[in-house]
């Protein structure tokens, strides 16, 4: 008798009527035929590889478990399909209708201009009189409107820039240095620095340049600048500030042709780090730093600048600086970024960049209107997950950060590890042959080869300083608790 002569069933009056009882059940043609039929098909079929040793007895068991615990669930999908089924039940059951398509009803922000030429979700600028923005720069707008405030100036000048203090005068998205605000708007970028451009000859007989104009800055940058010539360090000063030579040059030209650059911000607060540091990159010159308490953060290597905290590090740092220009070797250590690449925090922080801040913040209006519509509508009652036999499947969400849409991928209960997420994000994102955002951006030497790597992999919501900095899963149960309680669980994937 071959494997499947009997999937038609025994003809209804012959010996064959009933097939064999299973758990005190008879599977009789003669009773709820609909139902019993393909559980019977089933185990005939199953009875005949057993005894043709395809399946053993404890294979052959829990096969039948499996199907009849389905069978008789109203929450798990109930076709008798392989447990790959889940993966497609899910993305069927977990679909959500928006109420808004946002490619024929773009995200409209009042005030500005469209300053980018493509964005992943749909979007405009400008002004209107008969449509209601989703959000508009400055306060008094309509109730429903979100308030926006952006600028790239210093808290310590412009106060409303402080994240705390924008938030008590009504803004409801931040755009600011600070890398703690809604949609960070920085000094970096591959486009306007050349960062890996080659070192040039230090041709100069000073060892460092100033271009420091503001002499009434409100840190110590000036006192640090007098110190620092008082050691007997050389310094050409193109500024205003202590000036000894023609400040009519070309800044990064000059800078190419000393061994130090003074990058002294007006004032040190976390995340303003502005041209004055990438420039010197660009130059090749090392960058002696007054600013940013967090600069490594900002470094392409860790020994790549010199960082003046306070006036008692001015005799430390002077006495570096004439150790490496007395030392080839060691200063061009400094440099070997240039020839080995920056860091892949580095690079991860620049990658921000490639997508236009102004893209970035529709990305972030038209986010935050979909996660509003899920909970009016309670979305989160979607099954989210899969349970077959002892086995479940969970269906989470990810994206690239700098992108929209949310792609689906899928974790089993017995493997919610770290690994396991890294794993089923790549290969999401190599079936889809993803091309990472930052691609066209960086300079050529940087972009690699086809291969994606995987530098975090976060939580959506998070700000760009708990992304790269701050937030990091306490191993593999810290994992399996947030999914577990954040039913289709969002991420967010960063590729270097």
């Amino acid at each position: 008798m071959g494997v499947f002569s009997n999937l038609r069933g025994p003809k209804i009056g012959s010996s064959h009527e009933e097939l064999p009882i299973v758990n005190g059940s008879p599977c009789s043609f003669k009773r709820k035929v609909s139902t019993s039929l393909p559980f019977c098909v089933a185990l005939v079929v199953l009875i005949e590889i057993g005894f043709l040793g395809r399946l053993d007895n404890a294979a052959l068991v829990d096969t039948l478990s499996e199907y009849f615990t389905n069978s008789q669930s109203t929450t798990r999908p109930s076709d008798f399909k392989v447990r790959s089924g889940c993966e497609e039940w899910l993305e069927r059951e977990d679909a959500v209708s928006y109420s808004r398509d946002f490619s024929k009803d773009p995200i409209f922000i009042s005030g500005g201009g469209k300053d980018f030429q493509s964005c992943s979700v749909d979007c405009t600028f400008g002004t209107s009189s008969d449509k209601k923005p989703d959000a508009a720069f400055g306060l008094a707008h309509q109730p429903g409107t979100l308030t926006i405030i952006r600028s790239m100036e210093s808290a310590k000048y412009y106060h409303e820039n402080d994240l705390a203090q924008a938030r008590r005068r009504g803004y409801d998205i931040v755009m600011t240095t600070s890398l703690s605000s809604d949609v960070p708007v920085g000094y970096f970028s591959w486009a306007e620095y050349d960062i890996m451009a080659p070192v040039q000859p230090k041709t100069e007989k000073a060892l460092a340049a100033a271009f420091i104009s503001n002499c009434g800055a409100r840190n110590f940058r000036l006192q640090a600048l007098e110190a620092l010539m008082e050691t007997d360090v050389m310094i050409d000063s193109y500024g205003s500030c202590h000036r000894n030579k023609d400040g009519r040059v070309g800044k990064v030209e000059a800078l190419k042709h000393y061994k130090f650059s003074l990058a002294f911000e007006n004032t040190n607060e976390e995340d303003y780090v502005t041209e004055k540091f990438f420039q010197s990159l660009v130059a090749g010159s090392v960058p002696v730093v007054v600013g940013a308490p967090n600069i490594e953060e900002f470094a392409p290597s860790p020994d790549s600048f010199l960082h003046i905290k306070q006036m008692t590090d001015i005799e430390p740092v002077a006495k570096r600086m004439k150790y490496l220009a007395d030392n080839p070797v060691a200063y061009n250590q400094t440099l070997r970024w240039k020839q080995d690449g920056p860091s892949d925090s580095f690079k991860a922080l620049v990658d921000m960049a490639a997508v236009h801040s102004s893209c970035r913040l529709c990305i972030f209006v038209a986010t935050r209107i979909r996660e509003q519509e899920e909970k009016i509508h309670e979305f989160r009652k979607r099954p989210c997950k899969c349970t077959r036999g002892s086995k479940t499947v969970y269906h989470l969400y990810v994206r690239e950060r700098g992108r929209f849409d949310m792609e689906s991928i899928f974790l089993k209960d017995g493997n919610l590890t770290l690994e396991a997420l890294k794993s089923a994000v790549l290969a999401k994102f190599k079936s889809l042959r993803h091309e990472p955002i930052w691609k066209k951006e960086r300079p050529a030497s940087l972009r690699g080869d086809s291969e994606l790597r995987v530098h975090g992999i976060y939580p959506l919501g998070l700000t760009q300083r708990q992304a790269l900095y701050n937030f990091k899963f306490e191993g593999n149960s810290s994992l399996s608790t947030h999914i577990q309680r954040n039913p289709c669980a969002k991420f967010e994937v960063v590729f270097v």
